[in-house]
């Protein structure tokens, strides 16, 4: 099975006032520790959106072996940054694999479930302790679909248009912290 892996970068952390992409962690910026984890879940091709501030963040972060889509309208949300993606998707990848930059909680071993615990479902999410959450997997069939989606909340109306044909993989954990504001970025530091 041919999987492409897709970091969607491309937001203009307006809730936190600079690119929260480029926020240190750990030992460097938190898009380098998200693409990271992605490089080390051995997907077949992995894109990245880059959207506002797409300059600055081409030269603070290394993205070698990663191909870079851009998203020239960032500000309609998530569902525009897949769009611009799928263009770029390998023909041949059966399965994309959604994942956000500025949830590094996420690792490898958690990507590696999804994909087993997915079986044959055109779509599957993580079912983690306190909800489902990313990152999330979209069968081929599903990708115009995808395409199709408006602002940020566009998957989960697609998984919920899809609710009986979606695989909810167990996760032992809860879902990993996004950061949107300070206050999420100072609680990841403190953890």
């Amino acid at each position: 099975m041919s999987v492409t892996g897709l970091v969607l970068a491309a937001g203009s952390s307006e809730r936190l006032g600079q690119p929260k992409q480029l926020l240190r962690y750990r030992d460097g910026t938190l898009l380098g520790h998200v693409l990271g984890t992605a490089r080390a879940c051995g997907f077949d091709q992995l894109l990245c959106v880059l959207g506002a501030d797409e300059a600055t963040i081409r030269d603070a972060v290394d993205l070698d072996g990663i191909d870079v889509v851009v998203n020239d309208e960032p500000r309609t949300g998530c569902s525009s940054s897949i769009a611009a993606a799928l263009a770029a998707v390998d023909p041949a990848a059966e399965v994309l694999v959604l994942l956000l930059a500025d949830q590094p909680g996420v690792t490898p071993e958690t990507v590696t479930a999804l994909l087993a615990g997915r079986g044959a479902a055109p779509l599957a999410a993580c079912a983690y302790e306190n909800g489902r959450g990313h990152p999330l997997a979209f069968a081929r069939p599903l990708f115009a679909e995808l395409a199709s989606l408006h602002g940020d909340r566009g998957v989960w109306k697609l998984l919920d248009r899809h609710s009986a044909k979606v695989a909810d993989v167990p996760i032992a954990a809860p879902i990993p912290p996004d950061v949107d504001t300070w206050e999420d970025y100072e609680a990841l530091l403190a953890s």
